[in-house]
């Protein structure tokens, strides 16, 4: 190993079904070479990080919004009356839901 221009070695542990995985991408490349394929993936291969910061703050919205109809249809069912304030309130959530769907889908690629 000490003629050898690569002479540091990485290991890498993956489980049987990554390792499958890895062969089947080695055989789309058309490479049976591991050290070739993991070399030139480890360089040249790239990492798709996703943001889903906004998604979930809406669903954070979402599970509040979702509490205050429970409230209401407790309410109602207690009293069986239902009150202008809470048709209005139903509302101003559902038009926060669009709000958010609309915030997340204009940032979206």
């Amino acid at each position: 190993m000490a003629n050898r221009v690569r002479n540091i070695v990485l290991r890498v542990p993956v489980t049987a079904q990554e390792r499958e995985m890895i062969e089947l991408k080695m055989q789309q490349m058309g490479t049976r070479c591991f050290s070739t394929y993991a070399r030139k993936m480890l360089i040249d291969g790239y990492v798709i990080k996703i943001d889903y910061s906004d998604i979930k703050a809406m669903t954070a919205e979402l599970q509040k919004i979702g509490t205050n109809i429970n409230q209401i249809a407790k309410r109602v069912n207690a009293t069986g009356e239902i009150y202008a304030q809470d048709i209005e309130d139903i509302k101003g959530v559902l038009n926060e839901i669009w709000l958010s769907q609309r915030s997340i889908l204009s940032k979206a690629p």
